[in-house]
């Protein structure tokens, strides 16, 4: 069983002390309720404290309350039920990340407001629990998402004694580290580790390619990610944004490896997101002709897509990405650490890309139960639900390395998501504009016989459950968005959707304009249409 401290978290009346206490008594632990430490360090009530001194002054005490409790492991680890806010502030969050197991008891909002009336937490909640409870849920979803190691959920059935239990079934079943390891297989022989999980990036010496010297680091301003290589490195900066894919940049980058006298035994790391990963891929395949290259990827979206896989490429005047190449990397590290401190747009630019991977499939699944379960990605902590994402990439990638045929599956809800993007003057971020694209993928698919309205209903159960729209921005051109389907890469021979299907998600040619205009109709906003 894992010695670590757990820490419980969770919107109000989710049952954190409750359950903590059973959980400490279970496990023949302490118990710290983390407001009473609170209390017990500035001599006030909690409510007094925000009264007086306000959130943020709050918030310190918290910390550092939080940071005293921790110091303890093994046999003396205590069970820590935090309050609802714990996750909002990055101090909090990097205790709570990589450290101790921290476990998120989410409850449907429903159980909440009905347990909110009853509880003690009642006056936090401004006279209007469901409506205060409701916020905070939006506001924190992906904080909790981000912070936790495991989920227990409760779907109003349970117990306070059932949820313990589960809670130590979690702890019992939890290593020390909770780093996950999904390899990807290349068709002729070839492999690479991608190694998920908060403080992965420790273990870049351990997949360093043997006899390297020194590592090139091509990363942004700003990430903020420390790395030590065990190897001699030098960091190069590029510029933020879509400018830095450029072939100009390819040639400074490769004059600046060049200075340095950077050889064919050396290695290139790119650390960021996923347009350092296609800049340092690009460069690594090109440079000397080839060296290796490794990814330490720093956004949600990198983690899950543009860091796998081996695309990499540069923009032209005339594109996005008509220069590039397929160089798999030798490694990849997914630190889930470094979402904590990504901003909220920026995590959600990778949610829609998320929400694709429910409903693509391996083809290796063994059953029905395991293909269905991708369906339920959300139910995973964020670590699992990265691997689970890397997984099933993995697996297409192994089926079609250079994009010939399967591959295009991984363009699910792109070719709506593109135009909607090239209509608003990319105004509209990728992840929202494909989030869009997968519900009008599945109305589409719907309108043609293919699945059924229970198939759209979970659809868009997924996409509103991530936060994300379900709708095209108002003033859009209905026309110009159809004949933005001609310019996806997908439409070789008029134009081609991916869509679901009793098959799974295929490439499907779709000639009916007629049929592709009227279906907007169902991601339209109500006034519009």
């Amino acid at each position: 069983m894992s010695s670590r401290p757990v820490v419980l978290i969770g919107l109000p009346a989710s049952g954190k002390s409750t359950i903590g206490r059973l959980v400490a008594r279970s496990l023949g632990r302490r118990f710290v309720d983390l407001d009473d430490a609170i209390e017990a360090r500035a001599g006030r009530a909690v409510g007094d404290i925000f009264a007086a001194d306000g959130e943020d002054a709050f918030r310190r005490l918290e910390t550092e309350a939080l940071a005293e409790a921790l110091t303890t492991a093994g046999a003396d680890a205590p069970v820590i039920a935090a309050g609802g806010g714990v996750v909002v502030t990055e101090a909090n969050r990097r205790l709570l990340i990589g450290g101790p197991l921290t476990v998120w008891l989410d409850l449907p909002l429903s159980l909440l407001v009905a347990r909110a009336g009853r509880s003690n937490v009642r006056p936090l909640l401004d006279g209007d629990p469901a409506a205060r409870l409701a916020r905070l849920r939006q506001e924190r979803l992906n904080l909790y998402t981000v912070t936790a190691e495991a989920i227990v959920a409760d779907d109003g059935t349970a117990s306070a004694d059932d949820m313990a239990a589960r809670v130590v079934a979690e702890i019992e079943r939890r290593p020390s580290s909770p780093m996950l390891t999904e390899p990807v297989h290349l068709d002729d022989g070839r492999s690479y580790p991608v190694l998920v999980g908060p403080g992965v990036t420790a273990r870049l010496p351990s997949v360093l390619p043997d006899g390297v010297k020194r590592l090139a680091v091509v990363t942004q301003e700003g990430i903020g990610v420390d790395i030590d290589p065990g190897v001699e490195h030098r960091v190069f900066h590029v510029p933020d944004g879509e400018q830095a894919k450029q072939l100009d940049e390819v040639g400074r980058l490769a004059s600046a490896f060049a200075r340095w006298g950077l050889t064919r035994r050396d290695a290139v790391l790119g650390v960021g997101g996923g347009v350092v990963t296609d800049l340092a891929g690009f460069v690594a395949a090109t440079y000397h002709r080839g060296l290796p290259v490794l990814h330490l990827s720093t956004t949600l979206l990198g983690q899950i897509d543009a860091a796998i896989g081996g695309k990499c490429g540069v923009n032209l005047p005339e594109g996005k990405n008509l220069v590039g190449a397929f160089k798999q990397p030798t490694a990849v590290l997914c630190d889930t650490a470094t979402l904590s401190s990504l901003p909220g747009p920026d995590f959600t630019a990778g949610l829609g890309e998320l929400a694709k991977y429910h409903f693509l499939t391996s083809s290796s699944a063994a059953d029905a139960s395991e293909a269905a379960a991708s369906l339920h990605l959300d139910r995973l902590p964020l670590a699992e639900r990265v691997a689970a994402c890397v997984r099933i990439k993995a697996d297409v990638v192994a089926d079609d390395e250079t994009e010939g045929g399967r591959r295009a599956i991984l363009n699910y809800g792109h070719t709506l998501g593109h135009s909607l993007e090239a209509a608003t003057g990319f105004r509209i971020r990728h992840g929202q504009a494909v989030a869009v694209g997968l519900i009008y993928a599945a109305e589409l698919a719907a309108a043609l016989g293919r699945i059924d309205r229970a198939r759209v209903a979970e659809h868009r159960r997924v996409v509103t459950g991530y936060g994300l729209p379900t709708t095209i921005p108002t003033g859009l051109d209905p026309d110009e968005l159809v004949e933005g389907f001609t310019r996806d890469k997908k439409a070789l021979d008029g134009i081609t959707f991916v869509l679901d299907g009793a098959d799974g998600v295929e490439p499907v040619p779709v000639e009916d304009r007629e049929l592709l205009r009227a279906t907007l109709a169902t991601v339209t906003p109500e006034r519009e249409r």
